[in-house]
């Protein structure tokens, strides 16, 4: 039970893509509401400043994550960019600059990487663990640097499997989720044949109901828990039906960035 700042700002982005097609003011309105949920309950001095992880727990005792990813960062800075131009009143833009300061801190530039994030402390740099969506998410800004398209060579080094990309560093499977991800971030920096064969790649694992399959494993790892409580890292990802792999292979199959709310060029 809890919020995800990640989360909050895929529904932002999605409020904003509904605002732009129909004009209608109500899914500006719900945007900043839930951006302003966000900058009271995540925004951090610590570190490289940013926004944390979220909360954990009921509403009557919420537990601060104070943890900070740089995909959530990553979403942050693309849906408080968005929301700027269209409240350019509002506080957005300022919101959107210190997301951005956080991913531009967790860039590396010795091994050509974007590092998971930080701690619990919200400073010292988390170094156990191989975030792959941060390597591509990070190429969907719109503004995104040249030299951050090295990541697409860490990561198919690191998390690059037989048709496709894993979760972790372990390599233990395919993750069809991370794998779209990877098709997008392909097109958006015009490998598209090297999209298209992971596309194709993920053919094979459509299940009866047509969404994709998490994973064509039995079982997939992560590396992370599921809750601050957990006493194992038991996030894993199953063979199951999976709306997030499906929606990814979509975005990847249509060429619409979902920061930008675009068709990519």
């Amino acid at each position: 039970m809890g919020t995800a700042t990640g989360n909050v700002a895929w529904t932002m982005l999605a409020l904003l893509t509904l605002a732009e097609h129909d004009g209608d003011a109500r899914w500006i309105d719900a945007a900043r509401r839930l951006g302003a949920w966000v900058v009271a309950n995540a925004r951090s001095a610590t570190g490289a400043g940013g926004f944390g992880g979220g909360v954990y727990g009921f509403d009557d005792h919420p537990q601060a994550l104070t943890w900070k990813a740089t995909e959530h960062n990553l979403d942050l800075a693309a849906a408080f960019a968005r929301l700027a131009r269209r409240d350019p009143a509002g506080p957005w833009g300022a919101q959107a600059r210190a997301a951005r300061a956080f991913v531009d801190a967790q860039w590396d530039a010795a091994s050509g990487h974007f590092l998971t994030g930080t701690a619990p402390d919200g400073v010292t740099p988390n170094r156990s663990t191989s975030a792959l969506d941060a390597q591509f998410w990070a190429l969907l800004l719109p503004d995104a640097p040249p030299a951050w398209r090295r990541a697409l060579a860490y990561a198919e080094r690191v998390h690059g499997v037989a048709g496709g990309f894993d979760f972790s560093e372990d390599r233990d499977g395919v993750w069809v989720e991370g794998t779209a991800q990877g098709a997008l971030a392909y097109r958006v920096v015009g490998r598209h044949d090297d999209a298209a064969h992971l596309l194709r790649g993920l053919a094979g694992d459509f299940s009866a109901g047509g969404l994709l399959y998490a994973t064509p494993q039995a079982r997939l790892s992560t590396g992370l828990a599921l809750t601050p409580t957990s006493p194992t890292d038991d996030f894993r990802y199953y063979h199951w039906p999976h709306l997030g792999a499906t929606a990814w292979a979509a975005l990847a199959a249509r060429g619409w960035n979902p920061y930008t709310g675009a068709l990519v060029r």
